[in-house]
């Protein structure tokens, strides 16, 4: 007891402790000027240690203002705060990485009917864009006939049920003195009334608004070729000014449809995203293959995205794809996360 004591107190006060009389309450301040023994143990040293860092800890805090810690504290909710308001301001500014803005030509690709636009007379295509960048450039030449379901347009459905009617009709008698036309208006009537409903019928089958969401795809494509192809955009549209090369060759036809140009295929992309982005926010939200098919088709959409920002630098095309589809920075600008 007295050598673990002398490692602490001297020897005189080691022995008056030893005997039996009452250690000091406060020895911490004393134990703080009292260096240790030569051969003091590693654990005796860092229960020393402890003791210093607590009193200096103590002092530190009795001594240091109230005010100080509230002011510094304010500053830290402060800055939090607008660190939070900036991050709302700036995903605002970039958008919906998934959907963009939602416009009429976007909406459609619901129900995959095409858009009635009706421009005045004296108004051209470039005109009436340009006060409605959400409105498709209608392309030049006769409008594209609405596409139905099973690869039909409406106007072979108006045709062939026009001919069913002139092939069904009853053959009125030509000996109108054995002829009964009261039998013959019935027969008439009838014939009248089967064909209404074989016309409802056919109506109803060719719809898109029956059709399941593959077909209602399938129309989408057809659309955003027609509407962004460069075979129909190019009378409207000015392409971006290129240098000119000297060349003896006369331009290549197209041949066919422009379908593997960058506005087609963003068009085509964003049609499928739409589909996909439903069936996730419902029912499927669950599902892991959909949402990696979702990613997968984000991405490519934003590759495209940036490379015709970079070959078209701010053109009637890139004006009119943007304004078209309602896709804001974020599609195209930063990192994309699918939650």
């Amino acid at each position: 007891m007295i050598s673990r004591l002398s490692s602490w107190f001297p020897p005189r006060r080691a022995c008056e402790l030893a005997r039996g009389q009452t250690i000091p309450s406060t020895p911490l301040a004393f134990l703080t000027k009292v260096p240790l023994h030569p051969y003091s143990s590693k654990k005796e040293d860092t229960i020393k240690a402890e003791i210093t860092k607590s009193v200096k800890k103590v002092k530190r805090r009795d001594y240091r203002d109230a005010g100080i810690y509230h002011r510094a504290r304010q500053r830290l909710e402060a800055n939090l705060t607008r660190q939070e308001e900036l991050k709302k301001q700036r995903a605002e500014a970039l958008g919906d990485p998934i959907r963009g803005i939602t416009t009429p030509f976007v909406k459609s690709f619901d129900t995959a009917t095409p858009l009635e636009i009706t421009p005045s007379a004296d108004t051209t295509p470039q005109e009436t864009t340009a006060s409605d960048p959400t409105q498709p450039l209608s392309p030049a030449g006769p409008p594209h006939d609405e596409l139905l379901n099973h690869f039909v347009t409406r106007t072979e459905l108006t045709n062939n049920l026009s001919h069913s009617l002139t092939l069904s009709t009853p053959i009125r008698s030509t000996q109108r003195t054995t002829a009964d036309p009261a039998r013959e208006d019935a027969e008439a009537a009838v014939h009248h009334r089967r064909h209404l409903r074989a016309q409802e019928a056919m109506t109803r089958i060719f719809s898109l608004s029956n059709a399941n969401a593959s077909e209602r795809t399938r129309a989408n494509i057809q659309r955003c070729i027609s509407t962004f192809g460069r075979h129909n955009t190019d009378a409207v549209l000015k392409p971006k000014p290129s240098i000119p090369k000297p060349s003896d060759l006369p331009p290549t036809p197209r041949a066919g449809p422009d379908t593997g140009s960058s506005e087609v295929q963003i068009a085509i992309l964003t049609a499928k995203i739409r589909r996909l982005a439903d069936e996730f926010d419902g029912v499927s939200h669950n599902d892991k293959v959909n949402k990696r098919n979702l990613r997968l088709l984000l991405h490519r959409r934003q590759k495209l995205l940036k490379y015709l920002q970079r070959k078209e630098r701010g053109g009637e095309r890139w004006q009119n794809l943007i304004g078209t589809l309602g896709l804001t920075e974020g599609t195209w600008k930063g990192q994309i996360e699918v939650r």
